[in-house]
């Protein structure tokens, strides 16, 4: 399928305004990433204790800020996830603490101190009472067989032990980890009315609860940090490899040089949109390396197969004839690529939000890069090499070699 066909467009003309907006994206996102006094790394990577908490009702960030604040953690981050494809998410925070001291037990210090600030602040007493909707299994079982509701006595084995985990996943799977009223349990095996009238004098009812903790320490965090560059300098040094032995050492050099590109700018969206840098973020990066040097390879092998046919024509000019002949095909992969995750950015939550907000601006750059900037450095290179050695070669070492075997 062609989109568009005689397309006779000087890209090449055109190289200046395109290495002009790189450079002015590239001084906006760095010097945004230097005013903030570097990149903001998630908890993967910098150490520190990551509360989710599910509410009742529209969170309180005001109020939960000035917990945290009146316990000595104003540093503390507050993020609110909104998930319209999820309705029981929409009042999801995620509580952030960085690493304080040295050691595990700091960590451990960190998670406890944000739980004791929540329950103290959003906990309901109600005369001393547990509050359900952060009750685990054991907890509960052990209460349950303390109070016997079922009268089950000496024979009630493990009973009390599989109800206390049905009313758990009932309570987790089937409203969201957040009861309002311990009737919505009325539906749950076992839940007689005597078991409810137990749970209802014993526990109370709190309008949060705990859906998750992460606790990374800073050693962790910082492997992570050192493995995720190491992975990306791996990626661009075997893709430089391939493509200099595939075609010229100039292209290889090219293409990376315009993946650097992408990531740079990438980055700095990143700084001056406020998104972190974690793991899922690293794999949307790498992820977008391939893409971005998938479709610069395209072009790549366009202007070697024209190079054979038209060899007296300038470097410029069959640069400019290869990107018009494969730009269908580039609006095809990248517009249906772009389609997906814009989607995925809307849709997707806000797990996968820093994810596929990267994917967003990366294949917008990716593919930008493969004619904005590739291109013009071969050709550029081409002009200062004297017409020498990119024009000539029109194929790679392999394909040379059988070329002067035939003409002997």
């Amino acid at each position: 399928m062609e989109f568009f066909r005689g397309v006779n467009i000087n890209w090449m003309g055109k190289a200046k305004y395109f290495v002009a907006l790189s450079l002015f994206l590239l001084a906006v996102g760095w010097l945004s990433i230097l005013r903030a006094g570097g990149l903001h790394y998630g908890i993967d990577f910098r150490g520190g204790t990551l509360v989710y908490v599910r509410f009742a009702n529209t969170p309180p960030i005001d109020k939960i800020r000035k917990g945290l604040a009146d316990a000595g953690m104003s540093n503390s981050s507050i993020q609110q996830i909104s998930d319209i494809s999820n309705a029981s998410a929409k009042n999801d925070i995620v509580v952030g603490l960085e690493q304080r001291g040295q050691g595990d037990e700091s960590l451990d210090a960190g998670k406890q101190a944000i739980l004791g600030i929540l329950h103290k602040t959003f906990g309901t007493d109600a005369g001393g009472k547990a509050d359900f909707n952060g009750l685990a299994s054991a907890d509960l079982a052990a209460f349950l067989t303390v109070k016997d509701p079922l009268s089950l006595g000496s024979s009630a084995g493990d009973r009390y032990t599989q109800l206390a985990q049905r009313l758990v996943d009932a309570r987790d799977k089937d409203h969201g980890g957040l009861l309002a009223s311990f009737d919505a349990l009325k539906g749950a095996e076992g839940a007689t009315p005597a078991v409810l009238s137990a749970l209802s004098s014993g526990f109370s009812l709190g309008n949060f609860a705990i859906r998750d903790v992460e606790v990374v320490g800073p050693k962790v965090g910082a492997q992570l940090r050192r493995q995720a560059i190491l992975a990306t300098l791996y990626a661009l040094a075997g893709m430089l490899v391939y493509i200099a032995f595939r075609f010229e050492w100039v292209y290889g050099a090219a293409a990376v040089i315009a993946v650097f590109h992408d990531v740079l700018i990438t980055l700095g969206f990143f700084s001056l949109f406020h998104y972190e840098i974690s793991l899922t973020v690293i794999a949307a990066l790498l992820t977008l390396v391939g893409y971005s040097m998938n479709d610069t390879i395209v072009i790549f092998d366009r202007v070697r197969e024209n190079l054979r046919v038209m060899r007296r024509e300038p470097l410029a000019e069959i640069v400019n004839k290869s990107i018009n002949q494969t730009l269908s095909r580039t609006i095809l992969t990248s517009g249906l690529t772009f389609l997906t995750v814009l989607v995925l950015l809307l849709m997707g939550g806000g797990v996968l939000r820093a994810f596929s907000f990267a994917m967003v601006v990366g294949v917008v750059i990716g593919t930008y890069s493969s004619f904005g900037i590739a291109a013009p450095i071969v050709v550029l290179w081409s002009k200062y090499a004297g017409g020498q050695g990119v024009t000539a070669s029109a194929g790679s070492a392999a394909e040379k070699r059988v070329a002067a075997a035939a003409r002997r």
